[in-house]
């Protein structure tokens, strides 16, 4: 009972003593403090600020880290052939100023294969600062600061677009401009959600989106309108006059046929590979 009480608290100890290694989520962008010393170690403004430590902690933090721990447990702490996640670290994650992470950052785990890090105490005060931050941002994805999303090849974006959407859009016509009209960070979230269901960067909802339906009641009267609510007892919709309706749904009565324009998007979602995703947006943003 007792080994099996300890053994996950020693696997949080191993954690936490490939300890200090970073995490990616939070990068530059206005607003951001990037610790200098390794790739991938930025932490945005509001991260810092809302996780409550110091930026100059978490500034020095950043480069001790990178110099003393990302070799093993990776610039972002998300881990290493070997070396644990740090920023889903139980150990990190339940730490309170140190108290948890400190002796592993003095001692180390040998017994592990974590060799003692020969760190001074402000040294090991600032790396946990930096650590907290890394496991804030990665539970409050709001205050990420997003990279730049033009990642893909353009000339394969356009090929895909051809074959997949240029049934319904065009790069001279209703796509025209459109690179003119949004940052790639948008742009991508648009044609990604174009309902605005994709939180920053997404489309901002449009009439023209609208899922309607049609209900038909069993004498043969139907109606129609924008749909408000549906689910398997009931579907309520709004009619053009503003009017609203509800009904209740036994089965396959009333008749209920959802339209809706998107449809063809909420499919091509989930066949798009992370590939298409950059490559699409690659290429839309040369439409200007």
């Amino acid at each position: 009972m007792s080994d099996w009480k300890f053994a996950p608290v020693g696997a949080a100890l191993a954690i936490g003593a490939a300890l200090l290694m970073g995490q990616e989520p939070a990068v530059t962008g206005p607003g951001a403090t990037r610790p200098q010393g390794a790739a991938g170690t930025t932490a945005s403004a509001a991260a810092i600020a809302a996780s409550k430590q110091d930026p100059a902690a978490v500034e020095r933090g950043g480069k001790a880290y990178a110099t003393h721990c990302a070799g093993c447990h990776g610039a972002t702490a998300k881990g290493g052939p070997g070396a644990p996640d740090l920023v889903r670290s139980l150990l990190v994650l339940d730490d309170e100023k140190g108290i948890l992470i400190a002796p592993v950052l003095r001692e180390g785990r040998p017994d592990k294969g974590m060799p003692k890090p020969n760190l001074t105490e402000p040294q090991i005060a600032d790396i946990v600062a930096w650590l907290h931050v890394q496991t804030y941002a990665a539970g409050h994805r709001v205050t990420y600061v997003f990279q730049d999303v033009v990642t893909g090849n353009a000339k394969k974006g356009e090929e895909y677009f051809n074959a997949n959407c240029g049934s319904c859009h065009s790069a001279t016509g209703d796509l025209a401009g459109i690179a003119k009209r949004y940052d790639p960070f948008s742009l991508q979230g648009r044609w990604l959600q174009p309902r605005g269901r994709g939180g920053r960067g997404a489309a901002k909802p449009s009439g023209k989106a609208d899922e309607t339906v049609t209900v038909t009641l069993p004498g043969g009267q139907s109606v129609s309108g924008k749909l408000e609510h549906i689910d398997d007892f009931n579907v309520a919709l709004r009619e053009p006059s503003g009017a609203y309706r509800s009904f209740t749904r036994e089965g396959d009565t009333p008749k209920v046929e959802v339209h809706d324009p998107l449809k063809p998007h909420n499919e091509l979602l989930h066949k798009l590979s992370d590939a298409d995703i950059h490559n699409v947006t690659a290429y839309l943003v040369t439409l200007k």
